[in-house]
């Protein structure tokens, strides 16, 4: 048993060693309480970013489904004259994608679904609409990139946009027998997968099974593959369009729901703690009401 003399040195001896973890417990508070505000001001951000997301999406779909209507009106032409793409030749393999992130893996399924395509035709030659494909192709495919485009995705296609980039890729030096652009198919609002559409080339047109039905001369092919190349390109951008601000939509809304998640847990820590930094300091005091009475 300690002295009655002895008691008052030893209280004091205990507080003062509980004095350094109250400062960490205020330390504590202090980091928590920023970091809930840190998370409090992201939920703000991927909040307004979603609502924007969802007021884009609906002139989207719009967008999208008249250029569906177009790109289907187009190949009916090829589908009932039975064109098909020929087998061997030069291959031009066209990436559909954008230059903005925030919206999922879609991005990604692009660049997996070339790069499967690639294993098939290892000499194919690529055009990439979009900088985030080519990101992920250039560390990969940088010898089959022959041309890329920037700047594309940020508002609703046109037309004209598909054109100018038809234009281009006819410009280059190579003539090829078979062009294909993979790109993502809307599915809905939540589901969509790479797809594949092909732009034929001349010869394929002529070989069709049953193209001299429709009575088209040989001057005017070089016009309507063309106007095709185009018109599927037009298809393709519409439809990543739609799918990249659905997928920002949810994506922004999964954000905002961790978010949350996040302040509720930290709200809890905050509060445990600041319940146990009260309680230490009612001990502090009592403690040395305690020793101030002793002696």
């Amino acid at each position: 048993m300690l002295s009655r003399a002895a008691r008052p040195a030893l209280q004091r001896v205990a507080a003062a060693s509980i004095r350094p973890a109250q400062s960490n417990n205020y330390a504590t508070l202090r980091e928590i309480e920023g970091r809930l505000k840190s998370i409090k001001n992201i939920e703000k951000i991927t909040n307004t970013m979603k609502i924007v997301a969802s007021t884009k999406l609906a002139r989207a779909q719009r967008a999208m489904s008249e250029s569906r209507t177009y790109g289907q009106t187009s190949n009916t032409v090829f589908d009932k004259a039975e064109t098909k793409p020929q087998e061997g030749g030069k291959t031009l393999i066209i990436a559909s994608s954008s230059d903005k992130g925030l919206c999922g893996g879609i991005h990604s399924q692009i660049t997996k679904a070339v790069r499967r395509k690639l294993l098939e035709t290892p000499d194919a030659d690529l055009v990439i609409l979009g900088e985030k494909c080519k990101a992920q192709l250039g560390r990969s495919s940088a010898k089959n990139i022959v041309m890329n485009f920037a700047n594309v995705g940020k508002d609703i296609p046109t037309f004209a946009e598909a054109q100018t980039i038809a234009d281009q890729i006819f410009q280059l030096e190579k003539d090829y027998d078979n062009i294909e652009i993979i790109y993502n198919n809307f599915k809905s609002a939540i589901s969509y997968e790479p797809g594949s559409a092909y732009a034929f080339s001349e010869e394929a047109i002529k070989n069709s099974a049953n193209f001299t039905a429709f009575e088209i001369e040989d001057e005017q092919l070089a016009n309507l593959r063309e106007y095709a190349l185009a018109n599927t390109i037009f298809w393709a951008l519409s439809e990543g369009h739609a799918c990249e601000i659905s997928a920002r939509r949810n994506a922004m809304d999964n954000a905002s729901k961790n978010a949350g998640d996040m302040i509720n847990r930290f709200q809890i820590l905050f509060n445990r703690t600041r319940q146990a930094v009260i309680t230490g300091e009612l001990v502090e005091i009592i403690t040395g009401a305690a020793a101030s009475e002793d002696s």
